[in-house]
C-alpha cells in the first residue's frame, strides 16, 4: 500500500473531526463566493443613474457585512476541528510507532543509531502532522473554492468558464514534473536530519571521551560536513520552490487576463449588448480568486513533499517485523537450564558460540569466563532470548525457550548489566519499574539484601531521591547496587550478573558479594566476570575460547588441572600482587 493511502486510511481513524472540518470550510468558500454575485446586483441595479432605492440597498450590504462575518466564523471552527482531527492522527501515529519500537527485536538497534529512531519519532511525525494541518486544509480549501469559482464563472459567462478550464491541464502538469525533483530532494533531507540527530545524540552521550581526548574540532568538522550536505539539498528544493511555484501562477494568470481582455474586446465588436458593468466587476472578481487559490495549492506541494517522505520513513520502520508484547504469565522456573548444541551467528555464517553443551541445575552458579569475543555475553542474549540460535536448543525445566513467547521467557529472570541502565525518576520507581506487583517495602528489602542502605544512607530524600537520565550524579557503585536491588525485587528464577562487579570498588564488591552467598540459594545464577577471584565459590566454571567450552569444573579443578584457566588466574594474582 502507498504511503498516500497509508496516511488516508489513519485520517479514517479520526474521521469526525476532520470531516467537520471540511464541511466547515465547505460552508465558508460558498459564503466567501457569493459576495461577488451581491456586488453585481449592487452595482447593476443600485449604483446606475436615476432614483435610488436605499432600504433594499441597505440590506444587501448587511448580507454581504454578515456573509463576511460568516465566513471568518466558520474558518475558524474549520481550523479547529481541522487541528484536532490532525493532533489526534499525529498522536495514534507517534503512539503506534513508539509501541511498534517497543516490540523490535534488539539486532533491529545494532545497526540504527537512536538518534535516527528518534528523528523518526518526532521529526517525521511532525511532517506528518503539517500534511494534515496544513497541507490537507489548504488543498481542500483550494479546490472547493477553485471548483466554486468555476461554477460561478460557468453562471455567468459558460464560454469564459470553458476558456479558464485550461489552467487545470497546466498546473496538473506542473505538479507531476515539480514531484520528480521534489521526491528526491527530500527523501535526502529527511535522511540528513536523522543523521545529524544521531551525530547530536553520539557526541552528547560520548562527552567525555570527546574532551579528553580533545576532539572537540574533529566533531565540529564531520557535523559541518554534514549540515553543510543538508544545506545544498535544502537550497535546491528552494530553487525548484521559487522558480515554479508563485512566478508560474503569476504567469498563468497574466495568459488569463489577456485572455480575458481579448475576449471581452472582441465581444463587444460582435454583440448587440455591452455586458454589463456588475457581470464585469464580478468577472474579475472571480478570475481574481480562481489564480488566489492556485498560488496556496501550488506553495504546497513542497510540504506535501516533505510530509509523503516523511511518511514513508514512518511506515518503514512501522513494516519492520516486531512481535507482540505477551502478557502472558507462566509458572516460576525451577531453575534446571540446558544448552544442547547451541551454535548462534550475528552475522550469516560467522559464528560466535560452537557447538555449546553444558547444564546449569537449579540453585547451581554458573561462571563463564574468557577473553573479550570469546562468547560469554553472546550466551546470556541467548538465555535472555534477544537473540536465538540457528542451532541447536535451550530449555529451561525441560521446555525449549523459543516454544514460548519472549515476554513470557523473561518473567523469571533478572539481569545486571556491566553498565546498570537508570532511568529518569526516583531510586524506588527505578528499582521497581513502576511494576503494579513490587511495593515499596519489597523496593527496601531488595536494597537491602544488596547492602544498599549503606551506600544510599548519605542521598537526603533516600528512596526518592530523583534520578536523572542514566542516574550520572549517582556513582557506579550507587547505580549497580540499584540494578542489583532490580533484579531481586523481582525475585528471578534465573540471575544473571554480567560482569557485575566490574565498575565497583573493593568495599562494594564486598557487600555484593555477600549479599550473592545468601540471594543465590535456591535461584540458578548465571556469573560472567574478568575477576575470577569473584567466582571462587561457583558450582561451576565454564572457560569459553572463540566460542567454544575448552574448560569446565570448579575453580579448584582448574587450577589443578593446570590450563587456560589456571594461566588466566595466576596472570591476575600476579598483577594484583604486583
Amino acid at each position: 500500500m502507498s504511503t498516500s493511502k497509508r496516511l488516508y486510511h489513519y485520517a479514517l481513524t479520526f474521521k469526525k473531526p476532520i470531516l467537520i472540518g471540511l464541511a466547515l470550510l465547505t460552508l465558508a468558500v460558498f459564503t466567501d463566493l457569493a459576495g461577488p454575485f451581491i456586488a453585481k446586483h449592487i452595482i447593476d441595479n443600485y449604483m446606475t443613474p436615476g432614483e435610488m432605492a436605499v432600504k433594499p440597498l441597505t440590506w444587501l450590504l448587511i448580507v454581504f457585512f454578515g456573509l463576511s462575518i460568516a465566513t471568518a466564523i466558520l474558518r475558524y471552527f474549520m481550523y479547529i476541528y481541522l487541528q484536532i482531527g490532525a493532533n489526534r492522527v499525529v498522536q495514534q501515529m507517534r503512539q503506534d510507532v513508539f509501541g511498534h519500537i517497543q516490540t523490535l527485536p534488539i539486532h533491529y538497534f545494532d545497526n540504527l543509531p537512536a538518534g535516527k529512531v528518534v528523528a523518526r519519532v518526532t521529526n517525521d511525525t511532525e511532517a506528518v502532522r503539517n500534511l494534515y494541518v496544513q497541507v490537507l486544509s489548504q488543498f481542500a480549501t483550494s479546490i472547493i473554492s477553485i471548483a466554486g469559482v468555476y461554477i460561478a464563472l460557468f453562471i455567468l459567462d459558460i464560454k469564459l468558464g470553458l476558456i479558464a478550464l485550461v489552467v487545470i491541464p497546466l498546473v496538473y502538469g506542473w505538479m507531476i514534473g515539480y514531484r520528480k525533483f521534489a521526491a528526491k530532494y527530500n527523501h535526502v533531507i529527511r535522511t540528513k536530519i536523522a543523521d545529524i540527530n544521531a551525530m547530536i545524540n553520539e557526541s552528547i552521550n560520548g562527552m567525555t571521551i570527546i574532551q579528553a581526548f580533545r576532539r572537540e574540532n574533529q566533531m565540529k568538522k564531520e557535523f559541518a560536513e554534514m549540515n553543510n550536505e543538508h544545506y545544498e539539498y535544502e537550497r535546491k528544493l528552494l530553487f525548484l520552490d521559487s522558480a515554479t511555484s508563485f512566478n508560474l501562477v503569476n504567469v498563468l494568470r497574466l495568459l488569463m487576463f489577456m485572455v480575458f481582455i481579448y475576449y471581452f474586446g472582441t465581444q463587444s465588436m460582435t454583440m448587440p449588448e455591452a455586458i454589463t458593468a456588475g457581470t464585469l466587476y464580478a468577472l474579475v472578481d472571480y478570475l481574481t480568486r480562481l489564480f488566489n487559490p492556485i498560488v496556496n495549492f501550488v506553495n504546497q506541494f513542497s510540504q506535501l513533499e516533505r510530509s509523503l517522505v516523511a511518511g514513508s520513513r514512518v511506515f518503514e520502520l512501522l513494516d519492520q517485523k516486531g512481535e507482540a508484547v505477551s502478557e502472558k504469565r507462566i509458572p516460576r522456573y525451577e531453575g534446571n537450564v540446558i544448552f544442547d548444541n547451541v551454535s548462534f551467528a550475528y552475522k550469516d555464517d560467522e559464528y560466535v558460540l560452537k557447538n555449546l553443551n553444558f547444564e546449569a541445575q537449579k540453585g547451581e552458579t554458573v561462571a563463564l569466563v574468557g577473553h573479550t569475543g570469546s562468547g560469554k555475553s553472546s550466551i546470556m542474549n541467548l538465555l535472555f532470548r534477544f537473540y536465538d540460535p540457528q542451532k541447536g536448543h535451550i530449555t529451561i525445566d525441560g521446555q525449549d525457550i523459543t516454544s514460548l513467547p519472549r515476554q513470557s521467557v523473561r518473567d523469571h529472570m533478572g539481569i545486571v548489566l556491566q553498565d546498570p541502565y537508570l532511568f529518569t525518576g526516583t531510586i524506588a520507581s527505578n528499582v521497581s519499574l513502576n511494576d503494579e506487583r513490587i511495593s515499596r517495602e519489597t523496593v527496601e528489602k531488595a536494597l537491602a539484601a544488596v547492602g544498599g542502605e549503606r551506600v544510599l544512607a548519605n542521598l537526603e530524600k533516600g528512596l526518592d531521591e530523583p534520578v536523572i537520565e542514566k542516574g550520572s550524579t549517582l556513582s557506579s557503585g550507587q547505580r549497580q547496587l540499584i540494578s542489583f536491588a532490580r533484579a531481586l525485587a523481582f525475585n528471578p528464577a534465573i540471575l544473571i550478573l554480567d560482569e557485575a562487579t566490574s565498575n565497583i570498588d573493593t568495599e562494594t564488591e564486598e557487600i555484593i558479594q555477600h549479599a550473592m552467598d545468601v540471594l543465590k540459594q535456591g535461584r540458578t545464577t548465571f556469573i560472567i566476570a574478568h575477576r575470577l577471584s569473584t567466582i571462587k565459590n561457583a558450582d561451576k566454571i565454564l572457560v569459553l575460547d572463540r566460542g567454544e567450552i575448552v574448560e569446565q569444573g570448579t575453580h579448584d579443578e582448574l587450577l589443578a588441572l593446570g590450563g587456560r584457566y589456571e594461566t588466566m588466574y595466576q596472570l591476575q594474582a600476579n598483577s594484583l600482587n604486583g
